[in-house]
């Protein structure tokens, strides 16, 4: 049985991998080159050329899927390419991070663009035929590791972030979302999309609450303008990587919140309860 893991040496798939193999699944990291890595086992594939995806696939017991954060045109041709891969190889499962992105609320302002990069490979690959399980976070507490958002956190006792003080989001870690699609796939009895996340959905103050409590010292939370996050984002992700998370927190903006639903939660279909900020922050301490 092999599990092919796209985003293995990063901070997605880096835990779904860890996880597979330390309960004895064989699963490899799809890397471009798989030279460059070690102590892993990995294939190579290049997101552009649907070739290499699909020889990467064949055979396989399931494959995790998130595209990259490059600029949306890329994003595009990647889901293209990987979503032909997937209809000619025929994995026996695949199993699709949204990374973030909302598919699931056709009519708030978060909802992507059916001919986002995101949606297109979902729908794609529905086409296909393949059994498919999407795990759907809404925003990623990794994210407050930024040096542009910890820094001030830790210096200033500041958490200055591009978000309403008042709104509620369905906030998880990476570990919560390789728990879930680790489940997913193994088993594939749950099909469809699954919300990943705090439910209800937590606000700015209960983020600082949390800081406040693993630093031992009083943390304020801080609405920061999406365009001003994405001036101090660009110089680490690149102009256009920046531009699209701009547009998503802008998004958020508009919104009521940024929450999952509890039918399709995480919760109610796999049994799994998210981590809280304040249990995340101890684990990745110890």
């Amino acid at each position: 049985m092999t599990y092919v893991i796209h985003g293995a040496t990063g901070a997605q798939g880096g835990p779904l991998l860890a996880r597979l193999t330390q309960s004895g699944k064989r699963a490899v990291a799809a890397v471009r080159n798989p030279s460059a890595i070690q102590d892993v086992p990995a294939v190579a594939v290049d997101n552009a050329s649907v070739d290499s995806l699909a020889e990467a696939y064949w055979g396989a017991d399931g494959v995790f899927v998130h595209l990259p954060v490059v600029s949306e045109p890329e994003r595009l041709v990647y889901a293209r390419n990987i979503a032909q891969a997937v209809a000619r190889a025929k994995p026996a499962r695949v199993v699709i991070s949204t990374s973030g992105w909302v598919v699931d609320e056709p009519d708030s302002p978060l909802q992507n663009p059916p001919d986002s990069a995101i949606a297109t490979l979902i729908r794609e690959v529905q086409q296909s035929g393949v059994s498919l399980a999407v795990v759907a976070p809404r925003l990623f507490f990794e994210n407050l590791l930024n040096p542009v958002v910890l820094g001030p956190v830790k210096s200033a006792g500041i958490l200055r972030y591009p978000l309403r003080a008042d709104l509620l989001v369905s906030w998880s870690s990476h570990l919560d979302v390789a728990e879930a699609a680790e489940r997913l796939l193994l088993d594939a009895s749950v099909t469809g999309l699954v919300g990943v996340g705090q439910s209800p959905g937590i606000a700015g103050v209960d983020l600082a609450e949390a800081f406040a409590r693993y630093l031992n010292r009083p943390v304020s939370f801080s609405s920061l303008e999406p365009e001003a996050f994405g001036e101090m984002i660009a110089p680490l992700f690149g102009a256009g990587a920046a531009a699209g998370v701009v547009a998503g927190y802008q998004a958020q903006a508009r919104s009521s919140a940024n929450t999952i639903t509890q039918a399709q939660s995480a919760q109610r279909l796999l049994g799994l309860t998210p981590r809280t900020l304040q249990e995340w922050l101890a684990e990745i301490s110890a």
